[in-house]
């Protein structure tokens, strides 16, 4: 190790090493500002363990492959308080449009991964080092104290999961599902989509400082009501150590039809058996875009929408018809501006089923689908009648894959933020969310706004953040504040700027347990690898200092 590598290790085995990380942190970060050139920059975990996001000129030469990456953390190690050869498990190499490769890390203690720990090596197209982001947990293996035997098994773990939300597998399955249906939607699309899902992983889970061996069970269904739960379960006593429901909510023949707002639309439809389906093969995927109606409310994924002479005209397949559109065009903008084929990057199955439940006002992602009700006419038209709705949702699935913010407290109001920042790139039109399906009987409103947040209940400033229990920490009250920054960084650099900025940080740079403080690492660097640190940079840094983010 060289230069400032070398520089950097010795700083933080001073402090690493005798004194605690809280109280030296402001003095580090000056000492390691004072050793390189460039702009840098260092975001702490809450209680200043270890840092989660460090950026700047970290390496003097040039550092290229797996191995030499892991050298490179082996003489920076009291950096992170953790040993790299026993740590950290290599996962991933990839290399980007700009020429920088990413070096991707999960920890793990004695082969137990440790749930949302990721840690990314990121060097520049001559090799630099130019950030090292993750959240880790030093003191996992401590905590541990060796003791890495479950005395439950994973279908113990499950059982006892699906007791937590007082339901069975058996609770999940319609009453009068129409199998008859599900046959013939089985005949035409392989997507793997299924109706209930259960799995169960052995993890390392951190909870307020202190680690524990645990089940990460995930439920997702549909029915009697929505739910991808994820709920942690202590592989030793069987108790529940954390659970939360992150549903994510709001919310090749040609044919034609019209959509809720009676707009006409062209469609990719497919012919089997002189019916006409709204199912989409004309995209450059393994999968389809999708769409069915909800049968009897709740059993998913229904019927196929479908109509005999190819015009989706009723006024009952509105919904249907701006579902398949909207989906499509979500589609269209993340492979043109991106080249991200469908949500997860492997061109799976995009699936959309409509008219669920009873005056239903939502709109969700459940992990495997989207879901949109019709509203009850005053609150909500149906909610897939509008872009931004249908965006937002599929955005969700795209953060599900890429970043994978956790959906509680900072990192999920990220979550829904992400997805309103990019139903605006989608839109493009103004800076309000679901003003066409939102109380259809009064213009002028909106369901949120990025542009003035606090019209609409929600804080625009650290100093109103919302502390709650209620909404998993409150996430879609303290998405504001990452709204109003995605807002001001919009209106002064512009859309096509601000949208390869965003979208690098969400894929590159953020992880699942990202902060605002993350976030705003992650977005400048972001803008600096695409704009160096000129006056997009500043912008974002602008952005989030205006919201009390610095």
């Amino acid at each position: 190790m060289t230069g400032t590598a070398l520089a950097l290790s010795l700083t933080f085995t001073g402090f690493a090493g005798t004194a605690n990380a809280a109280e030296t942190g402001d003095m580090v970060l000056q000492d390691m500002k004072s050793m390189t050139k460039s702009n840098f920059d260092v975001v702490w975990n809450h209680d200043k363990s270890a840092p989660t996001f460090v950026s700047g000129n970290l390496s003097k030469k040039s550092i290229n492959g797996v191995g030499n990456i892991k050298q490179y953390l082996v003489s920076n190690k009291e950096i992170f308080g953790l040993n790299p050869d026993s740590d950290l498990s290599f996962i991933d190499k990839s290399k980007d449009k700009l020429g920088m490769t990413h070096y991707e890390f999960t920890q793990s203690v004695d082969g137990v991964p440790v749930y949302g720990a990721k840690f990314t090596v990121h060097t520049n197209k001559q090799g630099i080092v130019t950030s090292v982001t993750g959240n880790v947990h030093p003191d996992a293996a401590k905590d541990l104290n060796s003791n890495l035997k479950s005395d439950l098994s994973k279908k113990d773990a499950i059982n006892k999961a699906w007791k937590s939300i007082d339901l069975t597998k058996k609770d999940t399955k319609a009453k009068k599902a129409d199998k008859k249906a599900l046959k013939e939607a089985a005949k035409l699309t392989d997507s793997g989509v299924k109706n209930t899902v259960e799995n169960a992983e052995l993890v390392v889970y951190t909870q307020e400082d202190t680690s524990k061996l645990a089940y990460h069970v995930e439920l997702q269904f549909i029915y009697p009501e929505p739910g991808n739960w994820q709920i942690f379960i202590d592989a030793k006593d069987g108790s529940v150590i954390d659970s939360y429901n992150a549903v994510m909510d709001a919310g090749s023949a040609k044919g034609y039809g019209y959509g809720v707002l009676g707009d006409y639309k062209e469609l990719n439809t497919y012919l089997s058996n002189g019916t006409y389906f709204l199912y989409d093969v004309t995209n450059p995927m393994n999968g389809v875009i999708e769409t069915f109606t909800a049968e009897n409310g709740t059993s998913l994924p229904g019927y196929r929408s479908a109509d005999s002479d190819n015009a989706f005209t009723a006024s009952y397949q509105g919904a249907a018809v701006d579902a398949q559109a909207y989906a499509d065009t979500v589609y269209d903008y993340y492979y043109n501006t991106f080249g991200l084929n469908s949500f997860d990057g492997n061109g799976s199955t995009i699936r959309s089923t409509v008219h669920y439940g009873s005056n239903y006002n939502n709109a969700f992602w459940n992990g495997q689908q989207m879901v949109y009700g019709d509203g009850d006419g005053s609150t909500f038209a149906p909610l897939s009648g509008a872009l931004d709705v249908v965006a937002h949702e599929l955005t969700h699935a795209v953060t599900d894959y890429s970043a994978g913010l956790v959906y509680q407290d900072q990192p999920g109001a990220l979550n829904e933020s992400m997805s309103d920042v990019f139903s605006v790139f989608v839109e493009r039109d103004d800076y309000l969310l679901g003003e066409d399906v939102y109380t259809p009987r009064r213009s002028g409103d909106a369901l949120r706004s990025l542009s003035n947040p606090p019209a609409y209940g929600q804080p625009d400033h650290m100093n109103d953040y919302v502390y709650t229990s209620a909404d998993n920490g409150g996430v879609h009250t303290n998405s504001g504040i990452p709204n109003k920054a995605g807002y001001l960084t919009i209106n002064s650099i512009g859309v096509a700027k601000a949208e390869k900025i965003y979208y690098r940080a969400l894929t590159v740079y953020m992880g699942p347990y990202s902060n605002f403080s993350d976030t705003r690492a992650a977005l400048l660097q972001s803008a600096a690898d695409y704009y160096g640190y000129g006056s997009e940079y500043d912008a974002v840094a602008n952005a989030w200092n205006n919201v009390g983010v610095n």
